[in-house]
């Protein structure tokens, strides 16, 4: 487990922002097809585990983001 993470991690540092801009599209893709393969029943449920997981990576992500947007910013 730990070999795969240590790749991960390379893979990551020798991308650029477009391959893993094209990594989540292929992500968001598999979402939605489980999604459509769920019964309805368990739509909902699924609905509110997705946005709970949105809220909670979102919010630091773009955290990051705006402390180095600021950061360059300054720089200049």
């Amino acid at each position: 487990m730990k070999k795969l993470f240590e790749s991960a991690d390379v893979f990551c540092m020798e991308s650029n922002w477009k391959v893993l801009a094209v990594l989540k599209f292929c992500l968001i893709s598999m979402g939605v097809l489980i999604g459509l393969a769920l019964p309805s029943k368990l739509k909902k449920a699924a609905a509110a585990v997705a946005a709970l997981v949105f809220i909670a990576s979102y919010i630091p992500i773009m955290l990051r983001f705006f402390e180095i947007l600021f950061r360059e910013k300054a720089e200049i």
